[in-house]
Protein backbone atom coordinates (compact mmCIF):
# COMPACT_ATOMS: atom_id res chain seq x y z
CA UNK A 1 0.00 0.00 0.00
CA UNK A 2 1.55 3.27 -1.13
CA UNK A 3 1.28 6.44 0.94
CA UNK A 4 0.28 9.60 -0.90
CA UNK A 5 -1.10 13.10 -0.51
CA UNK A 6 -3.13 15.65 -2.44
CA UNK A 7 -0.50 17.50 -4.47
CA UNK A 8 -2.31 20.80 -3.95
CA UNK A 9 -1.49 20.56 -0.22
CA UNK A 10 1.73 22.27 -1.26
CA UNK A 11 1.71 25.78 -2.76
CA UNK A 12 2.82 26.37 -6.31
CA UNK A 13 1.61 26.68 -9.87
CA UNK A 14 4.34 24.61 -11.53
CA UNK A 15 4.31 20.83 -11.25
CA UNK A 16 8.01 20.23 -10.55
CA UNK A 17 8.35 22.24 -7.31
CA UNK A 18 5.01 20.89 -6.10
CA UNK A 19 5.97 17.27 -6.70
CA UNK A 20 9.42 17.82 -5.21
CA UNK A 21 7.65 19.06 -2.07
CA UNK A 22 5.49 15.92 -2.09
CA UNK A 23 8.61 13.75 -2.17
CA UNK A 24 10.46 15.83 0.41
CA UNK A 25 7.56 15.44 2.83
CA UNK A 26 7.86 11.66 2.61
CA UNK A 27 5.20 10.63 0.10
CA UNK A 28 5.51 8.07 -2.69
CA UNK A 29 2.58 9.25 -4.76
CA UNK A 30 -0.01 11.98 -5.16
CA UNK A 31 -3.50 12.77 -6.28
CA UNK A 32 -2.87 15.56 -8.77
CA UNK A 33 -4.90 18.68 -9.42
CA UNK A 34 -4.49 20.94 -12.42
CA UNK A 35 -4.29 23.90 -10.02
CA UNK A 36 -0.70 22.72 -9.49
CA UNK A 37 -0.05 23.88 -13.06
CA UNK A 38 -1.67 27.28 -12.63
CA UNK A 39 -4.89 26.14 -14.31
CA UNK A 40 -8.42 25.76 -12.97
CA UNK A 41 -9.05 22.38 -11.39
CA UNK A 42 -11.46 21.70 -14.28
CA UNK A 43 -9.90 23.52 -17.24
CA UNK A 44 -11.46 23.94 -20.67
CA UNK A 45 -8.21 22.81 -22.29
CA UNK A 46 -4.82 21.44 -21.28
CA UNK A 47 -1.98 22.22 -23.66
CA UNK A 48 0.61 19.69 -24.77
CA UNK A 49 3.29 21.76 -23.03
CA UNK A 50 1.48 21.32 -19.72
CA UNK A 51 1.24 17.57 -20.19
CA UNK A 52 4.96 17.48 -20.98
CA UNK A 53 5.78 19.55 -17.88
CA UNK A 54 3.78 17.22 -15.62
CA UNK A 55 5.38 14.14 -17.18
CA UNK A 56 8.86 15.56 -16.70
CA UNK A 57 8.09 16.56 -13.10
CA UNK A 58 6.88 13.04 -12.28
CA UNK A 59 10.11 11.58 -13.60
CA UNK A 60 12.38 14.12 -11.89
CA UNK A 61 10.63 14.10 -8.52
CA UNK A 62 10.08 10.35 -8.46
CA UNK A 63 6.44 10.71 -7.42
CA UNK A 64 3.75 8.53 -9.00
CA UNK A 65 0.43 10.16 -9.87
CA UNK A 66 -2.28 7.73 -8.77
CA UNK A 67 -5.30 9.94 -9.43
CA UNK A 68 -6.37 13.19 -11.04
CA UNK A 69 -9.08 15.36 -9.50
CA UNK A 70 -12.02 15.83 -11.86
CA UNK A 71 -14.75 16.89 -9.46
CA UNK A 72 -17.71 18.86 -10.73
CA UNK A 73 -21.29 18.92 -9.47
CA UNK A 74 -22.85 16.00 -11.34
CA UNK A 75 -26.41 16.92 -10.28
CA UNK A 76 -26.17 20.71 -10.31
CA UNK A 77 -29.70 22.10 -10.68
CA UNK A 78 -28.65 23.94 -13.85
CA UNK A 79 -28.23 21.50 -16.75
CA UNK A 80 -25.89 23.92 -18.52
CA UNK A 81 -23.50 23.77 -15.56
CA UNK A 82 -23.58 19.97 -15.67
CA UNK A 83 -22.90 19.98 -19.40
CA UNK A 84 -19.90 22.26 -18.94
CA UNK A 85 -18.58 19.98 -16.23
CA UNK A 86 -18.91 16.94 -18.45
CA UNK A 87 -17.00 18.66 -21.27
CA UNK A 88 -14.20 19.51 -18.86
CA UNK A 89 -14.21 15.96 -17.53
CA UNK A 90 -13.44 14.80 -21.07
CA UNK A 91 -10.40 17.12 -21.06
CA UNK A 92 -9.18 15.61 -17.79
CA UNK A 93 -9.77 12.04 -18.92
CA UNK A 94 -7.67 12.71 -22.01
CA UNK A 95 -4.93 14.20 -19.82
CA UNK A 96 -5.07 11.20 -17.48
CA UNK A 97 -4.65 8.84 -20.39
CA UNK A 98 -1.70 10.84 -21.76
CA UNK A 99 -0.03 10.83 -18.33
CA UNK A 100 -0.94 7.18 -17.56
CA UNK A 101 -2.91 8.23 -14.47
CA UNK A 102 -5.33 5.35 -13.85
CA UNK A 103 -8.09 7.16 -11.96
CA UNK A 104 -10.04 10.42 -12.27
CA UNK A 105 -12.02 11.29 -9.14
CA UNK A 106 -15.58 12.61 -9.31
CA UNK A 107 -18.14 14.38 -7.12
CA UNK A 108 -21.54 12.66 -7.20
CA UNK A 109 -23.08 16.04 -6.60
CA UNK A 110 -25.60 18.05 -4.66
CA UNK A 111 -28.60 20.19 -5.51
CA UNK A 112 -26.82 23.10 -3.81
CA UNK A 113 -26.10 25.51 -6.65
CA UNK A 114 -23.17 27.26 -4.96
CA UNK A 115 -21.06 24.58 -3.28
CA UNK A 116 -20.67 21.04 -4.59
CA UNK A 117 -19.62 19.86 -1.11
CA UNK A 118 -22.66 21.25 0.73
CA UNK A 119 -25.71 19.14 1.53
CA UNK A 120 -29.12 20.02 0.11
CA UNK A 121 -32.40 18.37 1.19
CA UNK A 122 -33.32 17.71 -2.44
CA UNK A 123 -30.39 15.31 -2.71
CA UNK A 124 -32.67 12.63 -1.29
CA UNK A 125 -35.33 13.04 -4.01
CA UNK A 126 -35.73 10.50 -6.80
CA UNK A 127 -34.98 13.04 -9.52
CA UNK A 128 -31.55 13.73 -8.02
CA UNK A 129 -30.66 10.05 -8.29
CA UNK A 130 -32.04 9.90 -11.84
CA UNK A 131 -29.91 12.86 -12.88
CA UNK A 132 -26.84 11.22 -11.33
CA UNK A 133 -27.47 7.99 -13.24
CA UNK A 134 -27.76 9.85 -16.55
CA UNK A 135 -24.64 11.93 -15.89
CA UNK A 136 -22.66 8.92 -14.72
CA UNK A 137 -23.62 6.92 -17.80
CA UNK A 138 -22.21 9.69 -19.99
CA UNK A 139 -19.04 9.93 -17.91
CA UNK A 140 -18.53 6.16 -17.98
CA UNK A 141 -18.96 6.12 -21.73
CA UNK A 142 -16.10 8.60 -22.11
CA UNK A 143 -13.95 6.76 -19.57
CA UNK A 144 -14.41 3.41 -21.26
CA UNK A 145 -13.27 4.83 -24.60
CA UNK A 146 -10.11 6.24 -23.01
CA UNK A 147 -9.36 3.34 -20.67
CA UNK A 148 -9.43 5.43 -17.48
CA UNK A 149 -11.30 4.58 -14.27
CA UNK A 150 -13.68 6.92 -12.44
CA UNK A 151 -13.52 7.22 -8.66
CA UNK A 152 -16.66 7.92 -6.64
CA UNK A 153 -16.60 8.61 -2.92
CA UNK A 154 -19.36 8.23 -0.34
CA UNK A 155 -19.67 11.75 1.06
CA UNK A 156 -22.30 13.06 3.47
CA UNK A 157 -23.02 16.23 1.48
CA UNK A 158 -23.58 14.46 -1.85
CA UNK A 159 -26.11 12.07 -3.37
CA UNK A 160 -23.93 9.03 -2.68
CA UNK A 161 -23.69 9.31 1.10
CA UNK A 162 -22.97 5.73 2.10
CA UNK A 163 -21.31 2.50 1.04
CA UNK A 164 -24.76 1.15 0.25
CA UNK A 165 -25.47 4.08 -2.09
CA UNK A 166 -22.14 3.54 -3.82
CA UNK A 167 -22.86 -0.16 -4.35
CA UNK A 168 -26.32 0.69 -5.71
CA UNK A 169 -24.74 3.12 -8.20
CA UNK A 170 -22.13 0.60 -9.33
CA UNK A 171 -24.81 -2.03 -9.88
CA UNK A 172 -27.08 0.40 -11.72
CA UNK A 173 -24.37 1.48 -14.17
CA UNK A 174 -22.83 -1.95 -14.59
CA UNK A 175 -19.35 -0.80 -15.57
CA UNK A 176 -16.07 -1.89 -14.03
CA UNK A 177 -14.78 1.62 -14.77
CA UNK A 178 -16.60 2.89 -11.68
CA UNK A 179 -14.29 2.50 -8.71
CA UNK A 180 -14.47 3.55 -5.07
CA UNK A 181 -12.44 6.15 -3.23
CA UNK A 182 -12.97 5.30 0.43
CA UNK A 183 -12.47 8.04 2.99
CA UNK A 184 -13.40 6.72 6.44
CA UNK A 185 -14.12 10.21 7.78
CA UNK A 186 -16.73 10.80 5.07
CA UNK A 187 -18.85 7.80 6.08
CA UNK A 188 -20.30 9.69 9.07
CA UNK A 189 -20.71 13.18 10.50
CA UNK A 190 -20.48 12.49 14.23
CA UNK A 191 -19.39 9.19 15.79
CA UNK A 192 -17.30 7.74 18.56
CA UNK A 193 -14.45 5.35 17.78
CA UNK A 194 -16.46 2.09 18.00
CA UNK A 195 -19.24 3.54 15.82
CA UNK A 196 -16.74 4.80 13.25
CA UNK A 197 -14.94 1.47 13.25
CA UNK A 198 -18.19 -0.38 12.60
CA UNK A 199 -19.16 1.86 9.67
CA UNK A 200 -15.71 1.54 8.12
CA UNK A 201 -15.81 -2.24 8.48
CA UNK A 202 -19.24 -2.43 6.86
CA UNK A 203 -18.09 -0.25 3.95
CA UNK A 204 -15.02 -2.38 3.26
CA UNK A 205 -17.04 -5.58 3.51
CA UNK A 206 -19.52 -4.25 0.94
CA UNK A 207 -17.17 -2.43 -1.42
CA UNK A 208 -13.83 -4.21 -1.00
CA UNK A 209 -13.24 -5.41 -4.59
CA UNK A 210 -14.22 -2.01 -5.99
CA UNK A 211 -11.94 0.13 -3.81
CA UNK A 212 -9.25 1.74 -5.96
CA UNK A 213 -7.93 4.31 -3.48
CA UNK A 214 -8.23 5.13 0.20
CA UNK A 215 -8.24 8.63 1.61
CA UNK A 216 -6.75 9.38 5.01
CA UNK A 217 -8.70 12.09 6.78
CA UNK A 218 -10.06 12.03 10.33
CA UNK A 219 -12.80 13.60 12.45
CA UNK A 220 -12.86 14.86 15.99
CA UNK A 221 -15.69 13.63 18.23
CA UNK A 222 -17.60 16.88 17.56
CA UNK A 223 -17.64 16.16 13.83
CA UNK A 224 -14.98 18.62 12.70
CA UNK A 225 -12.37 17.25 10.33
CA UNK A 226 -8.92 16.39 11.65
CA UNK A 227 -5.60 15.16 10.33
CA UNK A 228 -5.20 11.40 10.12
CA UNK A 229 -4.53 9.78 13.48
CA UNK A 230 -5.85 12.60 15.66
CA UNK A 231 -9.57 11.78 15.71
CA UNK A 232 -12.03 8.94 16.07
CA UNK A 233 -11.00 6.87 13.02
CA UNK A 234 -9.00 3.78 13.94
CA UNK A 235 -6.48 3.91 11.11
CA UNK A 236 -4.64 0.78 12.23
CA UNK A 237 -7.92 -1.13 11.90
CA UNK A 238 -8.66 0.62 8.59
CA UNK A 239 -5.33 -0.48 7.12
CA UNK A 240 -5.74 -4.02 8.45
CA UNK A 241 -9.18 -4.35 6.90
CA UNK A 242 -7.95 -3.00 3.56
CA UNK A 243 -5.11 -5.52 3.63
CA UNK A 244 -7.60 -8.28 4.39
CA UNK A 245 -9.48 -7.58 1.14
CA UNK A 246 -6.15 -7.46 -0.74
CA UNK A 247 -6.30 -3.75 -1.44
CA UNK A 248 -3.21 -2.77 -3.43
CA UNK A 249 -3.89 0.90 -4.11
CA UNK A 250 -2.68 4.05 -2.41
CA UNK A 251 -3.73 5.67 0.83
CA UNK A 252 -3.82 9.39 0.06
CA UNK A 253 -4.12 11.98 2.80
CA UNK A 254 -5.66 15.44 2.51
CA UNK A 255 -7.23 18.16 4.61
CA UNK A 256 -3.93 19.05 6.24
CA UNK A 257 -1.33 21.80 5.94
CA UNK A 258 2.03 21.49 4.21
CA UNK A 259 3.68 21.85 7.63
CA UNK A 260 1.70 18.87 8.97
CA UNK A 261 2.47 16.68 5.95
CA UNK A 262 5.80 15.11 7.10
CA UNK A 263 4.40 13.92 10.43
CA UNK A 264 1.32 12.43 8.76
CA UNK A 265 3.54 10.69 6.20
CA UNK A 266 5.58 9.11 9.01
CA UNK A 267 2.37 8.03 10.78
CA UNK A 268 0.89 6.41 7.66
CA UNK A 269 4.15 4.73 6.67
CA UNK A 270 4.27 3.27 10.18
CA UNK A 271 0.81 1.77 9.72
CA UNK A 272 1.31 0.44 6.20
CA UNK A 273 4.89 -0.75 6.64
CA UNK A 274 5.86 0.89 3.35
Amino acid sequence: MQVGIFAKTFPGTEPLPVLKAVRAAGYDCAQFNMACCGLPAMPDAIGSETIAAIDAAVSTAGVQLVALSGTYNMIHPDKAVRSAGLRRLQVLLEAARALQIPLVTLCTGTRDAEDQWRHHPDNAKADAWSDLIREMERAVGMAELLGVDLGIEPEQANVVTSAKDAKTLIDAIGSKRIRIVLDPANLFEVANRPQAQRMVAEAIDLLGPSIAMAHAKDRYPDGNFATAGTGVVDFADFVARLNAVRFEGAMVTHGLSADEAPDVAAYLHGLTGK
